[in-house]
């Protein structure tokens, strides 16, 4: 069992930056897979970006490609996600992840652990 905690979000204005921590505790001596997804109100839970036990390797939505940086600490068993240039379109809930196996997914359904998720508000 894995219990992924959030940190890191809040409000900030359209153009700023946040970055959201995730604390990975529990059965952490597995290997496994770490994503983002978030969800704004009315909406289904998108894929924002994941990264793979060997991090060299990243996935990251469209829509955030090129603002939004993932990476990890494996030692602590941590994942990061550190976003620039927030728009008030990236207005949502953030969720951490964890999938049991080394490969990421895009796909929920395809993690086997989650957070309660963070708010994370952008101002216009």
């Amino acid at each position: 069992q894995v219990q992924p905690v959030e940190s890191g979000g809040g409000l900030v204005q359209a153009g700023g930056s946040l970055r959201l921590s995730c604390a990975a505790s529990g059965r952490t001596s597995s290997k496994y897979a770490m994503a983002w997804f978030r969800q704004a109100p009315g909406k289904e839970r998108e894929f924002v970006a994941a990264v793979t036990w060997i991090s060299a390797i990243t996935y990251y939505a469209d829509s955030v490609k090129g603002r939004f940086t993932i990476s990890r600490d494996n030692a602590r068993n941590t994942l990061y996600l550190e976003m620039n240039s927030l728009k008030p379109e990236d207005t949502a809930v953030y969720y951490c992840a964890v999938r049991d196996s080394v490969r990421a997914s895009y796909t929920p359904s395809d993690y086997d652990y989650w957070g309660q998720g963070t708010q994370v508000t952008v101002s216009s």
